[in-house]
């Protein structure tokens, strides 16, 4: 998980060759995504380079809404010129299409890409830094930081710290050998992050209606597997009367999962009549992103999500088939 000095070089590198930077993350952004952009972004500004964030969006966690005006969903024009001294910094995903709709070419340009997902890899002619043992892509952003430039100013500990404790579950994800993380996270706590403001900006100021669609979507969870696996979902017309900001789908995931005898977790979305998208957790042992890429997504062990054409009702059959191979 520590960073060789030849990629931290590489980026380095990979800066200083170009005159202006997009940098993005995937679509749906959570706070690893948008933490690890601003720290690229805070890396650029000690090198003098001017840039530009992409956000598809849409932005619906409470943590990440201060941070949603930093972000365009168009890109600046630039002239052929201009375009080749241009690069694009991809983090917390590799593949373009995972970026989701931004109003721009982003195709062609010179990319470099940070991410820690196992379903990853860099696609031709795109450099970059890939390790799917780390617990959260801005782990590695301060890793970068660090190599490059040294020591953290406080307010980019603080973003880097945030991001770091969505991905991780305020560290319920992290593994017996985890030793240099704990330590990362150290410095940062060195630096100016605050454990206590930080968890209560994580998981405080949700609307009432997400309390209301946790006990819905609590309400219609059903089990599979003898009990292993735990399916629930969200319809359109629950999305219509509670809303589509705010959700609270760690509170859900660690409600189910607590349930004895449950080692996996799915939750799905009816987005539009034709389109779902899923979330995926598991306690230690199953790989959940085995499953996550049969439906075109993919991410961690434990945590995967997917995006896909479909309905709720014929989807949850096919998902509970996949997870009966690997339980």
């Amino acid at each position: 998980m520590n960073i060789k000095s030849d990629k931290i070089e590489e980026l380095k590198n990979f800066i200083e060759g170009h005159s202006f930077f997009f940098i993005s993350g995937h679509k749906e952004p959570d706070g690893d995504a948008v933490a690890s952009c601003l720290g690229i972004a805070a890396i650029l500004e000690k090198f003098g380079k001017p840039y530009q964030l992409l956000s598809a969006g849409p932005f619906k966690r409470n943590e990440i809404l201060p941070y949603k005006d930093l972000f365009s969903d168009s890109m600046e024009f630039m002239d052929d010129s201009e375009r080749r001294k241009a690069g694009l910094i991809i983090v917390d995903c590799s593949e373009l299409i995972r970026l989701g709709e931004i109003d721009g070419d982003l195709k062609g340009l010179d990319t470099f890409v940070i991410d820690h997902h196992k379903t990853s890899g860099l696609e031709e002619n795109m450099k970059g830094y890939i390790d799917a043992d780390s617990p959260a892509c801005t782990y590695l952003i301060q890793q970068f930081y660090e190599g490059l430039l040294g020591p953290l100013p406080k307010e980019t500990a603080e973003i880097l710290f945030l991001g770091f404790c969505t991905d991780t579950g305020f560290f319920r994800f992290l593994t017996a050998d985890s030793a240099p993380v704990f330590e990362a996270v150290s410095r940062l706590v060195s630096y100016g992050a605050d454990p206590r403001e930080t968890y209560r900006k994580i998981t405080s100021g949700k609307p009432y209606s997400t309390r209301k669609l946790l006990g819905l979507l609590l309400t219609k969870a059903e089990t599979y597997l003898d009990g292993r696996l735990v399916v629930t979902y969200e319809s359109l017309e629950d999305t219509k009367k509670y809303g589509g900001e705010g959700r609270d789908s760690d509170a859900l995931y660690q409600n189910l999962l607590a349930v004895k005898g449950v080692e996996a977790v799915v939750f799905l979305r009816q987005d539009t009549p034709t389109t779902c998208t899923g979330g995926f957790r598991s306690q230690d042992r199953i790989d959940v992103s085995l499953v996550a890429a049969k439906f075109g997504g993919g991410g961690h062990k434990n945590a995967s999500g997917m995006s896909c054409n479909g309905r709720v009702e014929t989807l949850i059959p096919q998902i509970v088939k996949e997870f009966a191979r690997i339980m």
